[in-house]
């Protein structure tokens, strides 16, 4: 959809040219498949939703601080998944400021003042915070306010139905806080269903979803959890949070706490690895054999865990040994590999189970320490891969596994 007419419309008469009769067939267009759900307002029934709110003074900004000079023609797009917006010319004012609201600098005075008298577009500088504050009201990824000066001056906006708040998700949190959750600020919000989620929440997860400063995310989880809605594990700077009385895994339960070394398993490890020797304190061999509770292949079963567990290579069959040996081929043949081939060799090495530190290092040919802090923390952080045990994220028999997608 531009604001250009098709060729037909031309012809047979029913295009005007004018800018409020684009406006009009657009909207319609836009918000042709939204539901409206039943809901009264004085005695009459609500036909307008936040989302048709959003919409309607996204459009009437774009048609008003088009700079119809330039070179750019306004467009506006429609996908399933999202709704987007373009016009000319670049802003007037910042875009955090126009987000914030408060501040108007209109390219169209006259434009706005028509579209005001029919009652279309919002007061002086409160249209975007009423878009973002609509997407806000249905728990979607917040907008995207943009300029770009190639391959000539414009302004984006992207409005995309990405639902951080799943209805089975809310459904459950207000199950467990009842009218409390109801409360609870939208910030708030996001913070406990990413603990409902991903199991645990940090701080760098909170920012990254609510771009909070480092002050409010940290008074933001530190009265969460004063008001009983997260527990806190691992005081200070690795402190993740969790809901109430979550059923989160710990290694004393997967590999029991009275696991001594042995013998053998250092003998095996050096064997396997020449990076992986006696004195590396990472090397935690792996706990005595539990009958009865290894799969087929070797793995650890435990009922804490969704999936098998790789502890120890040398207790796997050798069809799998073999497959992921043939996986990691590359390092382990060679004392330096591009990263990427590194990252995607630990990825496809986690794709179907847990793999411990130990196990992921001696496969690869690389030290624990140096595979951990140079890979595996930032492809956690990036939500590439998951903990086995998020409470503990640093213990030595830490397992990783390729992490669900998530939405940011």
């Amino acid at each position: 959809m531009t604001n250009q007419p098709s060729p037909q419309s031309e012809m047979d008469g029913k295009w005007s040219g004018n800018i409020y009769d684009f406006y009009r067939r657009v909207y319609l267009k836009l918000t042709a498949d939204l539901k409206v759900p039943f809901a009264l307002e004085k005695g009459e029934r609500k036909d307008e939703t936040p989302v048709h709110v959003a919409l309607r003074e996204a459009l009437a900004n774009v048609l008003v601080h088009a700079d119809y000079s330039d070179r750019a023609s306004v467009l506006v797009v429609k996908r399933p998944d999202m709704f987007g917006f373009r016009n000319p010319g670049l802003m007037r004012i910042p875009a955090e400021v126009a987000i914030r609201g408060g501040e108007h600098d209109c390219r169209n005075r006259t434009l706005h003042k028509m579209f005001r008298l029919v009652g279309v577009g919002e007061q002086a500088g409160s249209g975007i915070p009423k878009i973002y504050n609509g997407w806000a009201r249905q728990h979607w990824r917040p907008p995207a306010l943009y300029e770009r000066a190639e391959p000539y001056n414009q302004t984006l906006l992207e409005l995309r139905m990405v639902n951080l708040l799943p209805k089975d998700l809310l459904a459950g949190l207000c199950k467990v806080f009842g009218a409390r959750f109801d409360d609870l600020g939208q910030n708030e919000r996001l913070t406990l269903a990413a603990a409902a989620s991903e199991k645990v929440v940090t701080h760098a997860r909170l920012r990254e979803m609510t771009s909070l400063h480092s002050f409010d995310a940290t008074r933001l989880l530190q009265t969460l959890v004063l008001d009983g809605f997260l527990e806190a594990h691992n005081p200070g700077r690795g402190a993740v949070y969790c809901l109430p009385g979550a059923a989160i895994p710990k290694p004393e339960e997967v590999f029991g706490a009275g696991a001594e070394p042995s013998t053998a398993e250092s003998e095996n490890g050096e064997g396997s690895s020449p990076n992986l020797g006696d004195s590396s304190p990472n090397l935690v061999p792996s706990p005595p054999d539990l009958a009865g509770l290894r799969d087929v292949d070797g793995c650890l079963l435990a009922d804490q865990l969704t999936l098998p567990v790789v502890d120890d290579v040398s207790r796997l069959s050798p069809r799998l040994r073999a497959h992921f040996e043939s996986l990691a081929s590359e390092p382990r043949a060679k004392g330096k590999v591009d990263r990427e081939v590194l990252i995607g060799v630990v990825l496809a090495l986690c794709s179907e189970r847990f793999v411990t530190l130990r196990c992921l290092a001696e496969l690869v040919n690389r030290k624990p320490d140096t595979l951990r802090d140079q890979y595996l923390s930032k492809l956690v952080r990036d939500r590439k891969l998951s903990l086995a045990f998020p409470t503990t994220p640093t213990h030595e028999r830490q397992a990783y596994c390729t992490a669900s997608p998530i939405p940011p």
